[in-house]
């Protein structure tokens, strides 16, 4: 990938009204000049202009508007034009394949967020985030990518180098001086208090990513119980819309259901499972244990049942849902009696005390009845905490993992210091730190083309 080329793509989804084509580079004036009527190097940056796309034979292509963006002072930090054009594929087509005449290329997928970083547009936690922009479904990932993407997180992880550098800085002057077994410049209870308060920083941020990871991904509701108790049923009543069978046969559902709703701006995807029940057969018997997976793999799980469960069956899900969300679910209230409420009484005795007191609710899935009541508890026990564009939360696999090895060398900084070491051995696990926190950013670090690849190849094209 070369940054001496001009490089062109559609920058807007395929099948609208109207599109954008971008083009940056070196000669992208003299690209797009060359390709209509207007002279761009003759205008002002930061302006819009109408012109005409013409090919070889002077037809007219398309009449258009041009951005006109000059460097440093455009989204990659070079020559930049946007032409917003029809969107039919004929014209788009034709606008690009004159543009490649011209001498530039089709743009890779990322390339243009790539250039912007390499240009010192953005850093690398920044570049991610505009990859979670586009792919944000929902206002909590909405807000994360927008606080990313202004540099929320990439100040905080700032701040702690700021404190870091200054105190390594200060270790490895002692080490000039070391003929002077006296002389000490980092007072090592400071230094202690520094490392203990970075690490706590840290490790609420490395913990931050199984939040971020179940609101990017939807956080996952097993919907559990026997055969025919209303799962599916309710299932579609959640969803507004008929996605699984509903059938008063005994075993119809015999794989998950998978969908998603947004309940207060946050993804909730929906797992309707198999009835638990004792079967013969072969292919429901494989359902019922993909039911039980489901239940390994949820954050929540809704047991719905239309009578009074077993003493055996209440241990037996309280035992499956250890450290999850236990949403009990009495449904069919609009023909059955209220189950006896002792076996509530049961439930809260055998949860453990770890765990968050299971949710009970009275529902009829068929009538609609408290489904709105159901929704704000399934939002209740997903835990998630308030959030603004100021709040960090990380989404990054690679920021995660840069993140644990910073804990893990910053935790040899603390043995050191309580063990009293000497400070070019605490220098030394420092600067380790130090370059953790720098991978996140990509900020004094040589960034591999490899590392680059890996991050920008998801992008679409365009971006």
């Amino acid at each position: 990938m070369r940054n001496n080329e001009t490089i062109c793509a559609l920058a807007t989804t395929p099948g609208g009204a109207l599109a954008i084509i971008r083009i940056s580079g070196p000669r992208t004036f003299d690209a797009v000049s060359a390709v209509c009527t207007l002279h761009c190097d003759t205008v002002a940056a930061n302006t819009i202009h109408y012109t005409r796309i013409i090919d070889a034979e002077g037809e007219v292509i398309d009449e258009v508007l041009v951005s006109i963006f000059r460097a440093p002072h455009s989204y990659t930090g070079e020559d930049s034009v946007e032409i917003s054009c029809h969107g039919s594929r004929y014209i788009l087509n034709k606008v690009l394949e004159l543009l490649i005449q011209q001498g530039c290329r089709m743009a890779q997928p990322g390339e243009y967020t790539q250039r912007a970083f390499l240009n010192g547009k953005m850093d690398l936690s920044q570049a991610e985030a505009v990859a979670d922009l586009i792919a944000s479904s929902n206002k909590a990932t909405h807000h994360i990518a927008m606080s990313q993407l202004r540099g929320g997180f990439s100040s905080e992880l700032s701040r702690l180098r700021e404190q870091l550098l200054k105190l390594t800085s200060l270790l490895e002057l002692e080490l000039d001086f070391s003929d002077h077994e006296d002389l000490e410049f980092a007072d090592r209870s400071e230094l202690l208090n520094i490392a203990k308060k970075t690490d706590n920083r840290i490790t609420h941020l490395a913990r931050s990513f199984e939040t971020g990871q179940a609101l990017k991904n939807g956080i996952p509701v097993a919907i559990v119980g026997k055969t025919n108790v209303g799962k599916s049923t309710l299932l579609n009543k959640l969803l507004r819309d008929d996605r699984a069978i509903v059938s008063s046969v005994h075993g119809t559902t015999r794989d998950t259901v998978e969908d998603v709703i947004d309940i207060q701006g946050v993804t909730f995807r929906f797992i309707d499972t198999a009835g638990i029940r004792q079967t013969t057969d072969e292919v429901e018997q494989i359902g019922i244990s993909r039911t039980y997976t489901a239940i390994q793999k949820a954050r929540i799980v809704l047991w719905i049942i239309d009578a009074e469960p077993t003493t055996e069956e209440v241990k037996d899900m309280i035992e499956r849902s250890k450290g999850k969300s236990l949403i009990i679910i009495q449904n069919k209230i609009d023909i059955q009696s209220p189950v006896d409420s002792s076996i509530f009484s049961l439930v809260s005795q055998l949860v453990p005390s770890n765990d968050p007191q299971p949710s009970i609710l009275q529902i009829s899935a068929k009538q609609g009845t408290n489904i709105d009541r159901l929704e704000k508890t399934i939002f209740e026990s997903a835990n998630i905490p308030e959030l603004s564009e100021q709040d960090i939360i990380v989404t990054s696999a690679r920021q995660y993992h840069s993140l644990l090895s910073a804990q893990e060398n910053l935790s040899r900084v603390l043995s050191s210091l309580e063990s009293g070491l000497s400070g070019d051995l605490v220098s030394e696990d420092l600067r380790l730190v130090l370059d953790d926190l720098a991978n996140i950013t990509g900020q004094g670090r040589i960034v591999t083309d490899e590392i680059l690849r890996n991050i920008f190849t998801h992008f679409c094209v365009g971006k």
